[in-house]
């Protein structure tokens, strides 16, 4: 490993049970994409060596869907945390792929959790550089919270510096009462971890070897500890149930709509558009109220789309018109128009400047 280098941990181990779902919960979908793989895009913006994934619950199917979609410039490889006990532990097992690489004091490690799906590339950027420009041992990401509730909190010394974290069961009423919180989300001196990692105890209500013990070990020993407070508190805010899936949905969906908006698309209503992560638009398409666009659809430019228009791994050509419509793995040509009340099933494909009129539903495979 060269001097310099920045590895990352993402630690994606853990069952999510709250989800109530048989789908490992980094492999819930957002805007039409896998969870952790929202996480791996932001960490693939970054000037990465190594990626090691920390998988558990349903490590088989993690493995298979980052192997087949995570993003290419990434070197992805994977360890098992055969028994969940606790982030400590994970972060513990991870080093293990980390074993033959040489030690070296400017090797740090980024480490983040794999249910923080809002999380940006420019803030894990802001994290790296200040913890390089510090010489501090770890830096922590942290927020400001008006209700820290089920976070852990940021201790500081008299001295403003951070003495430990503190979980929320573990911590006492004054402690309860501190608003800064630990996101999870670190930049360590590699070398420096291990042994900090050794001298944390699973002495808390969870019985668990905590990542966030870390820091105190650290803070005794002498080693300097920073912070770097995230401008966005929803950048930071985990996904531990369907509930909070939602939100992140809605707030990544909102992201998408304004990146398309700035880049020439019309939405007569952003609120009830929803579009997916892979799909293409093309300069000028108007996509109007109840339009839901999945998987790798591609709409050509100057088309107008809905109103309550789903298509899913649909082309849609340039010009065309579609409303009132329901597509999957369809073709619409050029100038078409489609609708209303039309039904596209897998294969069908509408000629250029054809007009299926109401009602209308090819044969699969059909041409018209």
């Amino acid at each position: 490993m060269t001097a310099g280098a920045v590895d990352a941990v993402v630690l994606a181990a853990g069952e999510g049970t709250r989800m109530r779902s048989s789908r490992p919960k980094p492999l819930h979908l957002l805007c039409g994409r896998a969870m952790l793989l929202h996480i791996l895009d932001a960490l693939a913006e970054l000037p990465l060596g190594r990626v090691v994934v920390v998988v558990g619950h349903g490590a088989e199917r993690i493995t298979k869907k980052l192997t087949e979609q995570g993003p290419p410039r990434l070197a992805i490889d994977f360890v098992e945390q055969a028994v969940q006990r606790g982030t400590g532990d994970a972060a513990l097992v991870a080093l293990t792929a980390f074993a033959t690489d040489d030690v070296d004091d400017d090797v740090d490690l980024v480490v983040v959790p794999g249910d923080t799906p809002l999380l940006s590339a420019a803030t894990l950027q802001a994290l790296v550089t200040a913890h390089r420009g510090s010489g501090a041992a770890a830096t922590l990401l942290t927020a400001e919270l008006p209700d820290p509730t089920g976070y852990g909190r940021v201790v500081r010394g008299r001295d403003g510096r951070v003495s430990y974290i503190v979980e929320e069961a573990d911590a006492s009423d004054e402690e309860r009462g501190i608003t800064e919180v630990a996101t999870s989300i670190y930049c360590f001196r590699r070398n420096v971890l291990a042994p900090a990692l050794r001298r944390v105890s699973p002495e808390n209500a969870q019985g668990e070897y905590y990542l966030t013990d870390v820091v105190h070990v650290l803070h005794d020993a002498g080693y300097p500890v920073g912070t770097v407070t995230v401008a966005d508190p929803g950048e930071v805010i985990g996904v531990n149930d369907r509930a909070q899936l939602a939100l992140a949905e809605a707030a990544l969906r909102a992201r998408l709509n304004d990146r398309w908006l700035r880049a020439g698309v019309t939405m007569v209503d952003p609120a009830r558009t929803y579009i997916d992560t892979g799909v293409e638009l093309g300069a000028d398409v108007t996509l109007f109220p109840g339009t839901i666009l999945q998987g790798r659809t591609v709409v050509g430019e100057g088309a107008e789309i809905g109103p309550d228009v789903r298509l899913v791994d649909c082309v849609v050509g340039p010009h065309a018109v579609v409303t009132y419509t329901v597509g999957r793995d369809a073709e619409i040509g050029e100038g078409a128009i489609v609708g209303p009340y039309a039904e596209l099933p897998p294969g069908s494909q509408v000629s250029p400047g054809a007009i299926t009129g109401a009602f209308y539903t090819p044969e699969a495979g059909g041409d018209t």
